[in-house]
Order: C-alpha cells, then structure tokens, then sequence
C-alpha cells in the first residue's frame, strides 16, 4: 500500500478553501501523506485559482478541471475525493466517485434527503471504500473539553439541554436560500453541526415535535438598506422540543427573524451543575471559565488522545478530521463521522420538517428508515433517489 495518497478537491467554493487551509496546516506541520493531485469546479476559475494557493505550498500544481466526471476519467491516480457541493447534487457526484473505487469524503449534510443518504451508503459498501461526512464542530479543543467533562460526570446525570439562537439575518446567501438547492434552511445546513453535538454530548434523540415557519419571505443583495430583495424559499425559524433515549429533554429553537437584540443560550443542564458554550462550567461546588476547562482538559489528555484528535499538535477542526481520513486510507484507522453517523445526525434536522408538516410528534428513527417522508418526498422523486431501498444502520 502506498505511503502517500492522491486526494482530489470537487467544488472550490468557499468552504472547500477551509478544507484546503486545514491540509495546509498539516503539511506546515510535517504530516505530509498526501498529495493534492487535482482541483475540480463547475467555475473553472475557481478550481484554478485554488490549484495555484496549492502549489504555492505543496511545491506541484494540482491538475484543473470543470467537470469530475472527465477527471475520473482522466487522471487514474487519484485515490481519494473530498467533496464541498450544493446539496442537491450530493448524492450524484458522491455515488460516482465511490463507484470509480475512490474513497470519499464530504461536507455535511451527507445528502439532500435522508433516502439519497442511503444510496451513498450502499454504494461504499459496495465497493467497500472508506466515507467520512466532514462533521467538524465536535474537533474543537473546547469541545472535547465539553465532552471530557460531561462524561467524568462533572455536571452529574445529564437532565436538560437548550439550544436558542435568536437574531436577525437579511443577507442573501446564495444556494443556501433556495429550497430546492438546500433542502431546507439553517436548521438543516447548519442543524446537522448541532445534531451530532447533541448526539455526542448528550445521546441518541428518540422523537421531537417542531412547528418551522418562512416569518421573512425575502433576504437582500443591500441587506444593511434592506434593498434588492430576493425571495427566500426556506425556513428561518423552527421551535423544537426533542425527548432523548435516556429521557433528557431538548429545547432547540432558531430563528433569524428576529429583528433587534439578539439572545440565546447553548448549555447542558445537569443534576449538579451546567455547562455553556462559550462561558464555561458552574456547578454547587465550582466555576470554570471555557479556557479554564480546556486547560483542564489538555492537560488529563493522554498523550494518544491528543496524537488522534490533534495530530502534530494542529487544532484546526478540518485539518484534524482530513488526518484522520488520509490515515484511515492509507492504514486502515477509525473514522469518527462515517456516514452511518452522518446519517444519524441529518435524520434529526429533517425530523423537524417532517413533523412540522405533520403537526405531530415523530420518531427520528422512522424518519431514518425512511417511514416518514412527507417533507422529502418531493426532492426524492426530483433527484431520482424515491425508489432507493434504506440499507441497514
């Protein structure tokens, strides 16, 4: 087996330059199993511009491309593919490079619907490749440090969790904005973080009831004059209530609709204490700042732990989480966010649309397994993914 491997880039946009600056943090820091041997964007523009930021640090200029479909083709040394695309093209540009025997890994969310998430499932199985969903929040130091605590029972048996965020956004953001690209709004784009965060934190979600509205139909190019509208066709606030396994409620509320101050908390709630994001721990005997916890948290770490979640002591999220993936290519490691995983995380944003159109409490269970679908359907059947068969997570 190759010591090195041949990773290729698939859509140059913005975070994809988060990924590319995360690789180059790990050659900086002498890790340097790979090679990026190619740039693919639908604006070759954009793949060539981010080949040449490549070269100015690799030392050799990734080849360009506009289309994956002709870099498959062409270029048989590619060994692995890292995707950041529109969601709705997740599941085709996905399933074509596990079916060329590329490993895979993509941004989250794994696919538009939870079904197009079982088609890519099924076809790394199939050719028995490696798929990783880039789920990065959980890498921080500060989140593990969060982790590290509940786990040694520092806040006791884990009651309550409350995830508010309240604003106010009127700027366009592009494809994220349109329903039928996205598949839903920023409880799905950015949901999916919050999903595995709870999942990681706190346990598997059972079911959750959510009402989900579109309260601002429009976002602006002038968004500080509020001028140049351009309707907006996905939701900006959903009001949830989430019931875990363990009997832990949720309440998880968002809303960029909300002109004025901004509020909000992130926190975990136990029998003896909390912790919040981004202020720290408190309980009846102690108070920790957020740093404080940390450097708690890095100094209890074993000297494995950190080599695993912070190779050659780089902290960045997406740099830690292409090590991981590099290294499981090449020799075979674990990876954290398979796409079972993502798939887990996914079928609880999409759980809020499903029960937001049915009014009623749902099962995220079902709507992993595809038994509810009221919300998906229609993009199923749109993306020809509405007679794929749920394979078995």
């Amino acid at each position: 087996m190759s010591d090195i491997m041949n990773i290729a880039l698939v859509g140059c946009g913005g975070m994809m330059g988060a990924h590319m600056r995360g690789l180059k943090l790990l050659w900086e820091a002498g890790l340097r199993d790979f090679r990026i041997v190619a740039t693919c964007d639908c604006d070759k523009a954009r793949a060539e511009k981010m080949a040449d930021d490549i070269a100015a640090w690799q030392g050799t200029k990734p080849n360009v491309y506009e289309n994956q479909t002709e870099m498959l083709k062409k270029q048989d040394d590619i060994q692995a593919v890292d995707q950041s695309l529109v969601h709705r093209i997740h599941h085709d540009l996905a399933i074509e490079a596990l079916d060329a025997g590329k490993h895979l890994t993509l941004e989250k969310p794994l696919a538009m619907t939870i079904r197009a998430g079982h088609a890519i499932i099924a076809a790394a199985r199939k050719n028995n490749r490696l798929l990783q969903v880039a789920e990065n929040y959980r890498r921080a130091p500060a989140e593990r440090a969060i982790n590290w605590a509940i786990e040694s029972g520092r806040i006791g048996d884990v009651r309550m969790l409350y995830w508010i965020d309240i604003g106010e956004r009127l700027w366009y953001w592009g494809w994220r904005d349109e329903l039928n690209q996205a598949g839903g709004g920023w409880s799905m784009d950015g949901g999916v973080h919050f999903a595995d965060l709870f999942r990681y934190n706190v346990g598997e979600v059972k079911s959750l009831y959510c009402v989900s509205k579109a309260i601002h139909p429009f976002r602006y190019k002038k968004h500080e004059t509020m001028e140049e509208p351009i309707p907006a066709t996905t939701e900006d606030s959903t009001f949830a209530t989430l019931e875990f396994e363990n009997g832990v409620t949720g309440s998880w509320i968002s809303t960029s609709a909300a002109p004025g101050w901004g509020n909000g908390i992130r926190a975990i709630y136990g029998s003896e204490g909390c912790i919040q994001w981004g202020r720290g721990l408190k309980t009846r005997k102690e108070e920790l700042t957020m740093e404080q916890l940390q450097e708690q948290y890095m100094a209890a770490a074993s000297g494995a732990e950190k080599a695993r979640w912070f190779p050659g002591g780089v902290t960045d999220t997406c740099a830690s989480e292409l090590y991981e993936f590099v290294q499981a290519c090449l020799h075979g490691g674990p990876i954290e966010i398979t796409g079972e995983e993502g798939l887990k995380d996914e079928a609880i944003s999409l759980a809020l649309y499903e029960s937001a159109i049915l009014n009623a409490p749902v099962s995220v269970r079902d709507v992993e397994m595809c038994k509810l679908e009221a919300h998906q359907a229609k993009f199923n059947k749109e993306i020809g993914v509405a007679d794929v068969k749920p394979v078995d997570i």
